[in-house]
């Protein structure tokens, strides 16, 4: 497959190779910019903001997450599929590590430990098979089961996990990712769904699917883990590696 080739994913696409065959998944990737900015005015805010390096790296890279996506739904090649999911990976990552160190003041041997099984978990999530009868218009669509949705569970279960453990600590940042772990399982509901409703989402005269409420929604998941972040990942509450 050349880099340059057309990849066809989403309900609003439709088999459409034009730039803006995707207008409301495009326009969506918005959310994730006012997500950064809005992030970033709070970040600034505080009075350690020059110091706070990972805080800063971790709005860089929501900006940066809506930036590829609009490549992906406005290019939909290859090149730009990457663009696209490369830096939803590095947040995942930086994210967990993040909250292991900054949050739950694990030791550094437990941290890697616990990004090599994440790691793990999201290379294998996704070969999970299913009954090709739960969604059988996706399925005809061609896409995998459930939309290719089953490779985001880890990233699910970790915020469950992680807010359950911050719960019990009674930490400040628990509320928040927990209630970032519900927006995303909300959101990955309508990523799932976004072909077997596809005829049932007639918006201007075209298709349009429920991808777009997935980026809405995850820029909303992005915006509390960040916050929680500015909010309760001081250097004062911080371990030294």
């Amino acid at each position: 497959m050349a880099w340059t080739d057309k990849i066809f994913a989403y309900c609003e696409r439709a088999g459409d190779p034009a730039f803006w065959a995707e207008p409301f998944n495009a326009v969506s990737n918005i959310a994730f910019l006012l997500a950064a900015v809005a992030a970033a005015v709070e970040l600034a805010r505080r009075a350690d903001a020059g110091e706070r390096r990972m805080e800063w790296a971790l709005v860089a890279l929501v900006g940066i997450i809506g930036t590829g996506s609009f490549l992906f739904h406005t290019y939909a090649t290859r090149w730009a599929s990457v663009a696209d999911t490369a830096p939803i990976g590095i947040f995942m990552i930086g994210y967990l590590g993040y909250a292991m160190r900054r949050f739950l003041h694990a030791p550094v041997l437990a941290a890697v430990l616990a990004l090599g099984l994440f790691l793990v978990a999201m290379r294998h999530a996704g070969a999970i098979p299913c009954d090709p009868a739960l969604l059988p218009i996706t399925v005809a669509a061609g896409r995998p089961c459930f939309n290719g949705s089953l490779g985001y569970l880890p990233a699910l279960a970790a915020l469950v996990i992680i807010g359950g453990m911050l719960f019990v600590r009674r930490h400040a940042a628990g509320g928040l990712v927990w209630a970032g772990a519900l927006v995303f399982g909300i959101s990955l509901t309508f990523r799932t769904l976004d072909f077997e409703v596809c005829d049932h989402t007639q918006l201007l005269g075209r298709t349009r699917g429920t991808h777009a409420l997935w980026h809405m929604l995850n820029a909303a998941l992005l915006y509390m883990l960040l916050i929680a972040a500015i909010r309760h990942g001081g250097k004062n509450d911080a371990v030294s590696i």
